[in-house]
């Protein structure tokens, strides 16, 4: 009897560890008796280190909600709150739904808090609709690039045919530019589709490919820009293509480097790389226990509202000079390791984030 009491304890702490709402266990004081991992992702607090620690400085909301707490202490009243905006103690503001449940054990009642982050569901909506448009336009340039190089490769063939007739030699440079103006489109065309090989799939430590983004970088700005790093120790080697990581990231990291020195020269210029590990993490439509959360952060003058959008489609550049395909790139390799990549930018801040599966496990949410 007692073994089979010991399972079921195991097993319910083992499914409060892995649900994906935030729950949180307050003893009849409002003190912290348990928090589950989605809560210490939402609040960014550890759990084990906040035992004991009163409501308030988890988060804060309003002093109403403090009241009503209470209330539901002495009166084991049950409520829920909808879209209360939740301080947490690093500043971040949260949008929520939580359900406060009383409890009665042992002559005590405790308050089950179970906090919904509406801010993620936006999120999952807004990720939805922009793998939806992805995928809308990779069909849209494979089939616009397939009409652009089979009439591109009849140019080609023609003109050297001429080249070969033409009487005079000087004439040729005409057909030479023609073949040379075929073989530039083409390569446009080859550059927006990505590469077609699969991912050469190795463990690797991601600090590795950060590190040559950052020699890279340095090599180039020559000091200018002050790098940062904030890396996680502690993340394990993951299967990626080394290759086509390093490249993903420096497509970023350079982008930033340009907005910097267009921005100001440079001076003042900083690059944030910073890895850390997120728990229980949808990609799409998969729910993953472990991502690696990579964040490259610039405090440059910021992507213009109207792009943001548009930021990861081919030809899409907030620069004169810029072929648009370098987001596009990186966000294919991303996809391809089941990925994703986000942005968000105002001025003084831009952020980008990419999320890698750590572990090969992952189930539908």
């Amino acid at each position: 009897m007692q073994t089979s009491l010991m399972i079921d304890e195991a097993l319910q702490r083992a499914l409060l560890e892995n649900l994906t709402t935030a729950t949180l266990l307050l003893d009849s004081e409002l003190r912290l008796e348990y928090m589950n991992p989605a809560a210490e992702m939402l609040l960014a607090v550890s759990g084990q280190r906040s035992l004991g620690h009163f409501i308030s400085e988890l988060f804060t909301e309003s002093p109403e909600a403090l009241c009503s707490l209470r209330q539901a202490v002495e009166k084991a009243h049950p409520f829920t709150k909808r879209e209360a905006i939740l301080t947490s103690v690093n500043g971040h503001g949260l949008i929520v739904d939580y359900i406060v449940s009383p409890i009665l054990i042992r002559h005590k009642t405790l308050i089950l808090l179970e906090i919904l982050q509406r801010d993620r569901l936006l999120r999952m909506s807004k990720e939805e609709a922009q793998l939806s448009k992805q995928e809308t336009t990779r069909m849209l340039v494979r089939g616009l690039a397939h009409e652009i190089k089979n009439p591109l490769g009849g140019i080609r063939g023609a003109a050297q045919l001429l080249a070969r007739e033409l009487p005079e030699e000087h004439l040729k440079d005409y057909t030479e530019v023609i073949i040379e103006e075929a073989d530039r489109l083409r390569n446009l065309v080859d550059r927006m589709l990505g590469s077609n090989k699969l991912p050469s799939l190795a463990l690797t430590n991601i600090h590795e490919v950060l590190e040559r983004v950052a020699s890279l970088i340095e090599a180039e700005s020559q000091g200018s820009v002050i790098l940062v790093r904030d890396y996680d120790p502690s993340i394990p080697e993951v299967l990626m293509d080394r290759e086509q990581m390093i490249q993903a990231v420096l497509n970023i990291v350079s982008n930033a480097v340009q907005a910097l020195a267009a921005h100001n020269g440079t001076r003042g210029g900083r690059i944030t790389l910073r890895t850390r590990t997120l728990r229980q993490f949808i990609i799409g439509h998969t729910r993953h226990r472990l991502v690696i959360h990579i964040s490259i952060i610039d405090n440059g003058p910021g992507i213009p509202a109207d792009l943001q959008h548009t930021l990861f489609y081919p030809m899409v550049s907030g620069r004169p000079d810029g072929t648009g395909l370098g987001l596009a790139i990186t966000q294919n390799i991303i996809s391809q390791h089941q990925g994703m990549i986000e942005c968000e930018s105002h001025p003084g801040h831009t952020a980008f984030s990419v999320y890698l599966p750590l572990e090969q496990g992952a189930t539908s949410p």
